[in-house]
Parts: structure tokens; sequence; C-alpha cells
């Protein structure tokens, strides 16, 4: 009977956990969902002589089918998948070398570099931006005569001033910032692996390069997939640097423009161009599904089918 009696009592709601989850759950949806949700509500209207209408899909096949805005989308959005395609190819790799030289307990002085190569990370884009802008100024920039004193003069060109080189340039330096990011997410992954195992793969004869490939890449799989999301995402959010460097025309002709320079010009305006918050409330709505398709594929085709070890 004592039994039963106990089995019918129910516990209390624990209130006091909406003290602790409460102030941080309404920022979240203050800053976040609210706006999020105000965006795609947003980009379903049209400003008409100042009165806003529901209009429904117009302002997303207008801005994917009208000649006025599809060839900024379609260029904007080109742009955006080859600038993640140098991070893809270049950064993660990078990084990932890297974190398995920094691992490596025969390297001094491993610390210092780490740090090293961390430090871009942690400064601002607009200074980083700047910073490069000046060193690459075929003017007063010390790229010159860098090149020159080694031999390499013949290659120095205005980079940042060509059409067909300007988006490759700002790659690079995006690339040379961020990189501290996968190398540190890999080098933690690679500490956190047992010494016991690479202890008995080099007892069976097995080779740093094999017991990399076999044993230490296997491992760190499942954070090479969350840095390529991290990756994907952040790279489809870009902004500040092409805006420090380049300015909000993107220039030179465009050439830099990435669906954030893109939203920024079509929301706020700029210079000649009027801004509409409605058009630009469509551009941020495809900004958002695109990201959203794409972390939805990789985590279903790849994420999923990779296996995770717990140590």
């Amino acid at each position: 009977m004592m039994f039963s009696k106990r089995t019918k009592e129910h516990k209390p709601f624990p209130w006091h956990l909406w003290g602790f989850l409460g102030p941080g759950l309404l920022i979240y949806l203050t800053f976040s969902v609210y706006p999020l949700l105000d965006t795609l509500i947003l980009s379903l209207y049209e400003e008409q002589a100042g009165q806003s209408e529901f209009v429904g899909l117009k302002n997303f096949i207008t801005l994917v089918t009208d000649e006025n805005w599809s060839s900024a989308f379609w260029n904007a959005l080109s742009n955006n998948l080859q600038f993640f395609a140098f991070h893809m190819l270049l950064q993660n790799p990078i990084g990932l070398l890297l974190a398995v030289l920094l691992s490596s307990p025969k390297l001094r002085l491993a610390s210092s570099y780490r740090t090293l190569i961390f430090m871009p990370t942690m400064l601002s884009v607009v200074i980083i931006g700047f910073v490069w802008q000046l060193i690459l100024s075929p003017i007063w920039g010390i790229s010159e005569e860098f090149l020159y004193s080694i031999g390499l003069g013949q290659y120095f060109d205005a980079w940042l001033g060509k059409e067909g080189s300007a988006l490759v340039t700002l790659s690079f330096i995006s690339v040379w910032q961020f990189v501290g990011i996968p190398m540190m997410l890999i080098y933690a992954t690679l500490l956190n692996i047992p010494d016991d195992i690479i202890d008995a793969s080099t007892v069976d004869g097995a080779s740093p390069m094999q017991t990399f490939f076999h044993i230490k890449l296997p491992l760190i799989l499942p954070t090479i997939a969350m840095v390529s999301i991290l990756t994907f995402v952040a790279n489809f959010n870009a902004f500040e640097l092409i805006y420090a460097v380049k300015g909000a025309l993107a220039g030179p002709n465009f050439s830099t423009d990435l669906l954030g320079t893109f939203f920024y010009r079509t929301f706020f305006g700029f210079q000649l161009q009027q801004g509409s918050s409605t058009m630009g409330a469509a551009v941020a709505t495809l900004m958002f599904l695109i990201i959203l398709v794409g972390v939805m594929l990789f985590l279903f085709f790849i994420q999923r089918r990779i296996q995770r070890f717990q140590f």
C-alpha cells in the first residue's frame, strides 16, 4: 500500500529552474528568434507609397528573375560559393596540417607557434583588412619591395584592384586570419586521443603516416565535419572583410560582392541605390534558407554517417 501511494505521488515542477533559464531564454527570443521571424514576415510585403502591402513570394521571384535584381544576386551568390570553396580547400586542410604538427611531442616551442598562428583570429576584421590593404597597395605598400628583394618582383601586381584577382586575394587574407580556428578545434581533438592507442599502433609496427590515416584521422572526422559546417555558415554570413577593404560596392565592378554586402546595399541603400527594407528582408531570408538547406544536407548525407568514438 505504501508503495502504491508513493507511485501516485507526483513530484512538484521545478519552477526554480525558470530563474536560471528565464533570462537567457528571454534574451535569445528577443535578439534571435523575434528578429528572424520578423524578417521572414517582412519579406512577404512590399512598400508602396509608404504603406506595406502583402505580396507573398513576389519579392523572391523579383530577386531571382528580374533583370534589375537577378544579375547582382547571382553574381553575389557565385562569389560567395567561390569564397567558401577557398576556405574549404585551403583553410581547413592547412588547419588540419598545423594541428597535426603542433600536436607532435617532438616539436619544440609548440605553444608559441600555436599562439602566433591563432593571434590574427582575435584581431578585428576591420583592422586586418586595413593593414592588408596598406601592405598590398602598389603606391605605399611594402609587398612590392619585399617581392623584389627575394627575386619575385615580376609577380607583383595590384591584386586588390583587378576583377580577376580581388576576390582571390581577399579569400587568402581571410584564410590567413581564421586558419587558427580549425587548427585549435582539431588540435584539441588530437590531444584527446588516448596515448595507449597510439602506442599500440607503434608496437604493431605502424609508421607515423599509417598511424595518422588509419587511427587519428577516423577519430577526428567528427571534428572536421563540425569545422566544415562552421566554415559554411561563417562564409555565407561574411561581410566585414569585404566592406572594410572594398566598401559596400565590393569593387572593382562588384567582383568581390558577397551576399552580405549585397544585402547591405539592398536594405540600407548606398550612393544612388535606394534602400528597401522588404527586398532586403527577402535577401536575408534567402541567405537564411541557403545556410539552412546546406547544413541540413551536410548533416543528412555526411554527419550521420560518421562514426563517433567516446573514450
